[in-house]
């Protein structure tokens, strides 16, 4: 039986401030590292920034910080954080 896990993210919660600032607040799984993982990112406009998903700062594999990434781009796009 194969074990091998994947990336998951999943939005624990998130609060629109003024500015066109969003914060949301995430936990997940990273699978190239094999640990659970909690944090935070903000969104300003439509471009996401934090620690989380930043290359130098990251404590994610770079495949989970893309995940990451790409799963809260589509959600915000959609709508989700409204």
């Amino acid at each position: 039986m194969n074990d091998k896990h994947i990336h998951d993210v999943t939005i624990i919660d998130f609060m629109k401030t003024g500015h066109n600032t969003c914060f949301v607040k995430v936990s997940g799984f990273d699978a190239g590292i094999e640990k659970k993982f909690e944090g935070e990112v903000k969104f300003v406009g439509d471009v996401p920034y934090g620690d989380l998903l930043h290359p130098q700062r990251s404590h994610l594999s770079g495949s989970c910080r893309e995940f990451v990434r790409s799963v809260l781009m589509h959600k915000y796009h959609q709508g989700k954080f409204e």
